[in-house]
C-alpha cells in the first residue's frame, strides 16, 4: 500500500470517476429516472471502504472518518428528508424520533427486491419496508432503553435499494431544549453533546436541516454548526417545507446571513399517503410552477439536486480524507508494534523467566554504575536529581562549608578565654612553663562534641537521597512485573538502610578517635603553627603595651581580647594553645570530609557492586519461597496494556487490510 499513501492515484481516480458520474446524473434529472449513479461500479468501493472502517470502529484510534452528519432542530423535516433520500418510513411520533446516532447506508440495488437489515450490539437483523420503522423502534429501545432517553452507541441501517442514492450519513437526534415527561433534565446537554462530537472534526460535513417556516440564525442547529465551522466550508443545508412558507424563500437562501458555505438545497417534504414517485413529481410541479418558489435557481431545488450534491460532496471528502486516513493507519500501526515489541515477552519457563530475572538486576546494576559511579546521565539527561556524582560533590561541599563555618571553626570567638580557664584547671605540681597535653584534649574534645551531630546528620542526608535514586532505577527496571517491583523496593530500602546505619557506626566511632586522640603527620600542622606564633609579640605588645580591646592576628583577623590582661602568668601559654589547636582544628575539618569522602565512594560502589543483587535475592527467597516465577508475572496494568496494543494492532491490521484492497482495485482502474 506504501505506493499509495500520497494519495495521487486516488485523487485521479475520485475526479474521473466524479465525472463519469455528474454526466449520468445530469441525464437522470433531465428525464426524470430514479435516482441512480455509477457509484456502484467507481465511487461505491471507496464508500464500502470506509463503511468497513467505522465498523471496525476505527475510529477509537483517534482516527476520524469522511461523514456527511444530519443535524436538526427537533420538528425540522430531518426525518422526511431522509426518507426521501431512502424511500423508506423512519420511525414518526412525538418527541424524539431519534434517539441514537443512525447510521444509514443506503446503496443502489439492481434487483427489484429490497435489501434491508440492522447492525447493532454485534448482530445483524434483517427487515423490509414494511417493517423497518419498527425495527429501529425495537433495535433503539435494545441500545438506549425503553423510555424517552438517548445513547450514544450507534445503530446502523443498510438500505439496497433500486433508485437510492450511493450515500452513508449519520442521522442525529432532533436538538430540544425542553424535556418532555420521560426525558432527563439534561436532555439538551446529552444531545448537543452527540453532535458536537460528530460534527467538531474536519473530515465530518454537516448537512443542516432547516424549516422554511423559521428565522434560521435562530436554528440552533445552525449555533451548534456555527462554532465548529465558522466560514461554513463543510456545512449545506437542506430547507424543508418550502410549500408551507415560500414567502421570502429566495431572499433567505441567497442572502446566507448563516454561513452556508457549501449552498442551500430546498425541498418539499412528502404529503400523507403519497408514494415517493409521486411526491417527487408533485415537487418538481411546485418549484416549476410556484410564483415565487419558481424564481429559486435549479440547482438549488429538489430531492434529485439534493442526492446528487451528497453524493458528489461525499466523494470529495473521500478523495481528500482517505490518503490521509491510509497513513494515520499505517503510523498508528506502526506505533503500536513498535510499543508492543518494546515491552518485555510473556515467561513460559523457569529458565526465561530466571534470565528475565537477572536481566532485570544487571541492567539496574549498570545504570547505577553509570550514574552513581562514572558519572554518565545519558539515560537522566534532562532529570538533574539523578545527575548523582554532581549531587553527591554539592552535597560534601555544603558540608565542608557547614564544618568550617560553625562557631567552633571561629577561632575568633571568645578569643583565649576558653584556653585559660581551661589552663587554669589544669595546673598540677609541675613546672610552670610547660603546656599540659590535658588542655589541649579537653578543648579538642569540647569542639569535636560540637561538631559530632554534623557528619551523623550529613551521612543520613546522603543516604537518603542514595535511597531516592537506587529505588527510582530499581523500580524502572522492573516496572512490568508487579510483584517483582515490590520485592526489590523493600529490596532497595532495607539495603540502604543497612548500608546508612553501617555509615552513622562509622562516623560515631571517627568523631570518637577524633575526641581520644590528637595527631596528624601532616606537615602543614607545624607550618600553620610556626606561622600563627610569629605574631606572638605583637599581640602581647598591642594588648598589655598599649592597652588596646582588639588586635589583628595574621592568619585568624581582628580579635577583641576582653579581659585577658587579668591573666598575664598564662597569657604565654594559652596564646600558644589557642595556635595549637587552630592549626590542628583544620586538619580534624579536613580529616572529616576527606575520610567521609572516601567513605562515601567505597560505600557505594560496594552497595551497586555487591551488596544490592544480594540484598534482591535474599529478599525474593526468604519472603517468597524462591518463586521467582510468581514474581515476573506481569501486572494488570502491562497485562491490561499488552491486551490493548494487541486489540489495536488487530484492528488497524485489518483497516489496512482494507484499504490495500480497495488501493489494489484502485490500481487497477488506472491499468
Amino acid at each position: 500500500m506504501g505506493s499509495y499513501e500520497n494519495g495521487q492515484e486516488l485523487v485521479e481516480y475520485v475526479e474521473d470517476s466524479l465525472a463519469v458520474v455528474n454526466e449520468e446524473e445530469d441525464a437522470n434529472m433531465e428525464t426524470h429516472v430514479p435516482i441512480v449513479s455509477s457509484y456502484n461500479d467507481h465511487i461505491r468501493p471507496l464508500l464500502d471502504a470506509v463503511d468497513k472502517l467505522r465498523h471496525l470502529k476505527v475510529m477509537k484510534e483517534g482516527i476520524q472518518l469522511p461523514t456527511i452528519v444530519v443535524v436538526g432542530d427537533q420538528s425540522s423535516g430531518k426525518s422526511s428528508v431522509l426518507e426521501s433520500l431512502a424511500g423508506i418510513n423512519l420511525p414518526r411520533g412525538q418527541g424524539i424520533c431519534t434517539r441514537v446516532p443512525l447510521v444509514m447506508r443506503l446503496q443502489h440495488h439492481p434487483s427489484l427486491t429490497s435489501e434491508l437489515f440492522l447492525e447493532f450490539n454485534g448482530k445483524i437483523v434483517h427487515t423490509d419496508e414494511a417493517r423497518v420503522a419498527d425495527a429501529i423502534n425495537v433495535a433503539t429501545d435494545e441500545i438506549a432503553g425503553d423510555g424517552k432517553g438517548i445513547s450514544n452507541t450507534p445503530l446502523t441501517l443498510v438500505v439496497k435499494k433500486k433508485g437510492v442514492p450511493d450515500l452513508t450519513m449519520i442521522d442525529l437526534p432532533g436538538i430540544t431544549r425542553v424535556p418532555v415527561q420521560g426525558q432527563p433534565a439534561d436532555i439538551y446537554e446529552q444531545i448537543a453533546g452527540i453532535i458536537m462530537e460528530y460534527i467538531r472534526p474536519e473530515e465530518s460535513i454537516i448537512l443542516n436541516v432547516l424549516s422554511a417556516t423559521v428565522d434560521f440564525p435562530t436554528c440552533e442547529s445552525i449555533r451548534m454548526s456555527q462554532q465548529v465551522d465558522k466560514t461554513g466550508e463543510r456545512t449545506l443545508a437542506v430547507v424543508t417545507k418550502s410549500d408551507k412558507a415560500p414567502e421570502g424563500l429566495l431572499e433567505k437562501v441567497t442572502a446566507d446571513d448563516v454561513n452556508i458555505g457549501l449552498g442551500y438545497v430546498c425541498v418539499r417534504n412528502r404529503i400523507g399517503d403519497e408514494s415517493y414517485e409521486d411526491a417527487r413529481d408533485e415537487e418538481a410541479k411546485l418549484f416549476r410552477n410556484h410564483p415565487l418558489l419558481s424564481r429559486i435557481d435549479k440547482s438549488m431545488v429538489g430531492i434529485p439536486v439534493l442526492a446528487q450534491k451528497l453524493t458528489q460532496i461525499q466523494a470529495t471528502i473521500l478523495a481528500r480524507c482517505l490518503p490521509d486516513i491510509v497513513r494515520k493507519i499505517n503510523e498508528k500501526l506502526n506505533a503500536s508494534i513498535s510499543e508492543l515489541n518494546r515491552m518485555p515477552k510473556t515467561l513460559s519457563s523457569p529458565a526465561e523467566v530466571m534470565t528475565a530475572f537477572m536481566g532485570i538486576v544487571g541492567s539496574a546494576k549498570e545504570s547505577l554504575r553509570k550514574i552513581l559511579i562514572r558519572g554518565e546521565f545519558d539515560e537522566y539527561l534532562d532529570d538533574h536529581h539523578m545527575h548523582c556524582t554532581a549531587r553527591l560533590v554539592e552535597m560534601l561541599n555544603r558540608y565542608s562549608n557547614e564544618l568550617h563555618n560553625c562557631p567552633e571553626s571561629d577561632p575568633r570567638r571568645n578569643f583565649l578565654m576558653e584556653e585559660i580557664s581551661v589552663l587554669e584547671e589544669s595546673r598540677g605540681i609541675e613546672l610552670p612553663n610547660f603546656l599540659p597535653r590535658t588542655a589541649f584534649l579537653s578543648i579538642l574534645q569540647r569542639k569535636v562534641e560540637g561538631i559530632s551531630r554534623m557528619p551523623i546528620d550529613f551521612v543520613e542526608k546522603i543516604w537518603a537521597y542514595i535511597e531516592s535514586v537506587v529505588v527510582s532505577v530499581l523500580m524502572h527496571h522492573s516496572e512490568n512485573y508487579f510483584q517483582l517491583q515490590l520485592s526489590t523496593r523493600r529490596a532497595g530500602h532495607n539495603l540502604i538502610s543497612k548500608m546508612k546505619e553501617q555509615s552513622i557506626s562509622w562516623v560515631i566511632e571517627m568523631v570518637q578517635m577524633e575526641k581520644m586522640t590528637d595527631y596528624t603527620c601532616n606537615p602543614d600542622y607545624m607550618s600553620e603553627w610556626n606561622k600563627l606564633m610569629e605574631t606572638q609579640d605583637t599581640f602581647r605588645n598591642t594588648i598589655l603595651t598599649q592597652g588596646y580591646s582588639k588586635a589583628e592576628i595574621k592568619g585568624i583577623g581582628v580579635v577583641e581580647v576582653g579581659d585577658i590582661r587579668a591573666y598575664q602568668n598564662v597569657l604565654h601559654q594559652a596564646f600558644d594553645l589557642k595556635m595549637r589547636m587552630t592549626a590542628y582544628w583544620k586538619i580534624v575539618l579536613r580529616r572529616l570530609v576527606d575520610s567521609m569522602a572516601l567513605h562515601l565512594q567505597f560505600s557505594v560502589q560496594n552497595l551497586v557492586n555487591k551488596e544490592m543483587e544480594k540484598e534482591i535475592i535474599s529478599e525474593l527467597i526468604s519472603n517468597h519461597g524462591g518463586a521467582i516465577e510468581r514474581m515476573l508475572e506481569e501486572s494488570p496494568s502491562v497485562a491490561g496494556k499488552r491486551e490493548k496494543l494487541n486489540i489495536s494492532i488487530k484492528l488497524l491490521g485489518e483497516s489496512k487490510k482494507v484499504l490495500g484492497n480497495i488501493m489494489d482495485k484502485i490500481a487497477a482502474y488506472g491499468d
